[in-house]
């Protein structure tokens, strides 16, 4: 699950500099406005993936709850999901080989 977890919150953050670094010049530079429309509902439905996935990770008990709360807020933040793989998902499941 925590593995899963992880590649789940880098697809997410990949999407958030996709829209910010592809779409949004695509919209607001060259006049494209779909292109935001598309990548914009693409992230949307990721990030309300991740939230699930930090939800049925502590619910599962595989998450601690105070990781998933970091989890939740590192999603809303551009970079934060790489920053929580670097420093929390990854160590917590160096320690927790089994919650995977």
């Amino acid at each position: 699950m925590i593995s899963v977890l992880r590649r789940f919150s880098t697809v997410e953050g990949i999407s958030t500099l996709v829209l910010f670094l592809v779409a949004m010049p695509l919209k607001y530079k060259f006049g494209y406005p779909m292109a935001v429309t598309y990548v914009g509902w693409v992230h949307g439905v990721l990030f309300a993936g991740l939230w699930l996935m930090f939800l049925l990770a502590v619910v599962m008990r595989k998450l601690p709850v105070r990781l998933a709360v970091r989890g939740m807020i590192a999603a809303i933040v551009p970079f934060g999901p790489f920053l929580l793989e670097a420093d929390g998902l990854r160590r917590f499941h160096a320690q927790c080989p089994n919650a995977s």
